[in-house]
């Protein structure tokens, strides 16, 4: 693997993660699921497995029906091997659950992994759970 991927696809999947942090934080379920490669694979924490951009148009559109998310992400890694790479994150910020309208601190650790296809770097697999980011 390389250890150190290039500027360009550093970049890239920087790009990439602020995109899909926007998109979150925008509640814009469409434009999320244009992150994703057409096989792409959320596995959301307590709920269903996701895969294809059917059904993660579902579920995102899921999510923004019951939360509104604003939330930052920290990149902790990434790593890069060719059209494949994965990234380490956490993120942290708040949640408001809208049918109640009440907003709580939000906080995970993420782990993404990328393809790339078309010449562009997309969400092949992303996973998050509730447990608390290492220490830097």
């Amino acid at each position: 693997m390389q250890a150190t991927p290039t500027t360009e696809d550093a970049d890239e999947i920087s790009d990439l993660l602020a995109a899909y942090e926007h998109t979150l934080n925008s509640s814009d379920a469409a434009a999320v699921v244009e992150l994703y490669a057409p096989d792409g694979v959320v596995y959301p924490y307590n709920a269903p497995t996701a895969a294809g951009h059917e059904q993660l148009l579902a579920t995102y559109e899921q999510i923004f029906s019951a939360l509104r998310l604003a939330i930052t992400f920290t990149i902790h890694e990434v790593v890069v091997d060719g059209d494949l790479a994965f990234a380490t994150t956490s993120s942290a910020g708040e949640a408001t659950v809208l049918a109640q309208n009440v907003t709580a601190p939000e906080e995970n650790r993420e782990l993404f992994t990328f393809t790339r296809t078309g010449g562009q770097w997309k969400i092949a697999r992303y996973m998050f759970n509730k447990a608390a980011p290492p220490a830097a």
